[in-house]
C-alpha cells in the first residue's frame, strides 16, 4: 500500500501511557523521524480538555481522552523560506526584516515558514514569540515581535490606537512624479483608509517609479489596493495588477516596509526603526 501524499487524522487516545510518536506511527504509514520532522514543523496538535496545542514533543506522555490531530502535507512541510534578520533585541520585544515568502502566522498544516517560529528558533536566550501585527507573505520588512503577554498587550494596543508610524518602499509602474505628499483617502471594505504617498525617483527606461507610502490606517492590502486604484500598480502584485501593466512574472512583490516606530512597551518612548539598506527594495 502506498504512503498518501496528504494526512489529516484525528485519533482520541484510548490508553495512558502512550507517546505521541508510537501513536502516529503505529496508526500512519510515516517513519519515525518523518514524524519528529513534522511535529517540530508544527502540524501536530493535542486536544486536552477544551484546548488545543500544536504538540512537537515527540515522547509526550499522552493520557486517555486526550485527541491528537495530524495534518500532513508534505509539499507544505518541504517550503523553505530566507531567513529572517534580528535587527534588534530588546528582552521583552524583538525587530525583524521578514524577507519575501515569510509567514506572519501558520496554518494547522505548520508554522515552519512563519516569522514567530523562527524567531523562537534563532533568539538567545530562547523566549516565548507572539505576533503583533502582520505583513503580507508577499510584502518584506519591518516586523516587531513580542516575548511576554503583557508585552504583546501593550503593543497590539499602540497599533491598534495608532500610536505607531509606518513607512513602505514600493516600486510601482508608470510616472509617479506627480505625487509628492498625496493623500488618498479611499474606504476599502467600507473602512476609513488612509495613504500618503510621495515619489521618490523616476526611471525612465524602465517607465518605473520608487515611491514612499505612509499610512495612518491599517486596512488588508491598503497600500496595494490604494496604489492599483491611483492608476500605480506595484510591480509584482498579483492581486491587483497584472504582468500587461509593466513587469515580468517571474518578479516579485516590489513592497517593503522600511521604517516602524512604537511607544517602548518598557517606559513608553518613542522607538524608532529604518531598515537598513542592503534590505529594501
Amino acid at each position: 500500500m502506498s504512503q498518501p501524499e496528504v494526512i489529516e487524522l484525528h485519533h482520541r487516545v484510548s490508553a495512558d501511557n502512550v507517546t505521541a510518536i508510537d501513536i502516529l506511527t503505529a496508526v500512519t504509514m510515516l517513519s519515525a523521524g518523518k514524524v519528529k520532522q513534522a511535529m517540530q514543523k508544527g502540524c501536530v496538535w493535542l486536544t486536552v480538555g477544551k484546548k488545543t496545542n500544536r504538540l512537537r514533543r515527540a515522547n509526550r506522555t499522552l493520557t486517555k481522552g486526550q485527541t491528537l490531530h495530524l495534518y500532513y502535507n508534505p509539499d507544505i512541510l518541504s517550503q523553505q523560506v530566507t531567513p529572517a534578520v534580528l535587527i534588534e533585541d530588546g528582552g521583552d520585544y524583538s525587530v525583524w526584516y521578514k524577507p519575501y515568502g515569510m509567514l506572519s502566522q501558520g496554518s494547522k498544516w505548520s508554522d515552519h515558514t512563519t516569522i514567530t517560529r523562527f524567531a523562537e528558533q534563532h533568539l538567545e536566550p530562547q523566549r516565548p514569540c507572539f505576533l503583533v501585527h502582520r505583513l503580507d507573505r508577499a510584502t518584506s520588512g519591518l516586523m516587531v515581535i513580542a516575548h511576554s503577554k503583557g508585552t504583546v498587550r501593550k503593543l497590539t494596543a499602540a497599533f491598534e490606537n495608532r500610536q505607531t508610524g509606518k513607512r513602505y518602499m514600493a516600486i510601482v509602474c508608470g510616472d509617479a512624479r506627480a505625487l509628492q505628499d498625496y493623500k488618498i483617502d479611499n474606504e476599502l471594505d467600507g473602512k476609513n483608509a488612509i495613504s500618503r504617498v510621495t515619489c521618490l525617483e523616476f526611471n525612465q527606461e524602465l517607465g518605473r517609479s520608487k515611491v514612499e507610502v505612509a499610512i495612518e490606517t491599517g486596512r488588508k492590502h491598503q497600500i496595494r489596493r490604494h496604489l492599483s486604484e491611483l492608476g500605480f500598480p506595484i510591480v509584482g502584485d498579483r492581486l491587483y495588477s497584472k504582468p500587461e501593466d509593466g513587469w515580468q512574472l517571474e518578479e516579485d512583490l516590489q513592497l517593503c516596509s522600511v521604517y516602524l516606530s512604537f511607544p517602548s512597551p518598557i517606559d513608553e518612548t518613542l522607538l524608532q526603526f529604518v531598515l537598513p539598506i542592503e534590505y529594501q527594495i
